[in-house]
């Protein structure tokens, strides 16, 4: 079963994108082009053999330099499997899109995150024929950010301290000083960080803490006028999601489908075109079946 701490590692790294590059960019000292844009893309990687493969999220980011696809994976323990797994990935992903793919592996777990840094090779004894090496996020290198004023400086990064270290004791004395950064950024953005690092948390502990801390704005987060500025910015991300993914697939969209997709303000119903613009053979097959 998938946990909600799972969910939370690579769902920073899909909403936070930018955050995410200039953490790993900070972490890892790998130069990375400055981004000019991100898509949030379909994970499934199933072929036509029914064999079912889905990375966890999947963001293509665009820069002047050229194009990237971020493959997110949250790996909660050590799994073998994924020593094949990874490098079909990334070759899948290369062959379907022809831009460069960049393995990142986030987690709550020192082992795993030890386990999943190994590069696996494959080939003969000193002469690999396909070597991956995973970037690999973890408890280890992902520091514990405890002073506010630091937080405050890289609220992205405070987030990933708490959610990559949530899962141990050390989660609670990152909590109060993030709290207090978030007060410092915009309020849309402070409720998704609020609601990653609740869905991070694992210690009892920091869960209490961070439920303590959040009690007095809850006000806001509850708020009608709150709930509205999410709603209409899910909208707003399916909807570009829906047509991005229909252009990036070749298909030519007339103004008729596009100015429908816009002027849409139901979610559940742009949910269902954004999982049918993976799928249909012609722009105007989104509205197939609605009943119009």
């Amino acid at each position: 079963m998938v946990s909600s701490s799972h969910e939370a590692l690579h769902h920073f790294g899909q909403k936070d994108t930018a955050g995410l590059i200039r953490n790993f960019q900070k972490l890892f000292h790998v130069p990375f082009p400055e981004p000019c844009g991100f898509t949030v893309l379909n994970t499934d990687l199933t072929e036509i053999e029914p064999v079912e493969r889905r990375v966890d999220s999947l963001v293509r980011v665009n820069t002047e330099e050229g194009d990237y696809l971020l493959v997110l994976e949250s790996q909660g323990k050590k799994d073998e499997r994924k020593r094949g797994s990874w490098p079909y990935y990334l070759s899948y992903l290369y062959e379907e899109y022809r831009c460069e793919p960049v393995l990142i592996v986030m987690t709550q777990s020192s082992s795993t995150a030890r386990w999943a840094a190994q590069p696996i090779r494959f080939g003969l004894p000193g002469w690999s024929s396909l070597v991956v090496r995973p970037m690999v996020l973890g408890p280890d290198n992902v520091p514990v950010i405890t002073d506010e004023k630091e937080a405050e400086l890289n609220v992205s990064l405070a987030v990933l301290s708490a959610i990559t270290h949530g899962r141990g004791p050390r989660a609670a004395a990152i909590l109060g000083p993030l709290a207090a950064a978030l007060d410092t950024i915009d309020p849309a953005s402070a409720a998704l960080f609020v609601q990653l690092v609740t869905s991070g948390l694992v210690d009892d502990q920091a869960k209490e803490i961070w439920r303590d801390l959040m009690s007095p704005v809850n006000y806001f987060f509850r708020h009608p006028v709150a709930e509205r500025t999410r709603d209409e910015g899910r909208i707003e991300e399916r909807i570009k999601m829906t047509l991005r993914t229909l252009e990036l697939r070749g298909l030519q969209v007339p103004d008729s489908v596009r100015l429908r997709v816009k002027a849409c303000s139901d979610l559940d119903q742009l949910e269902v075109w954004s999982e049918r613009a993976v799928r249909v053979t012609e722009a105007a097959e989104l509205f197939d079946d609605d009943g119009v």
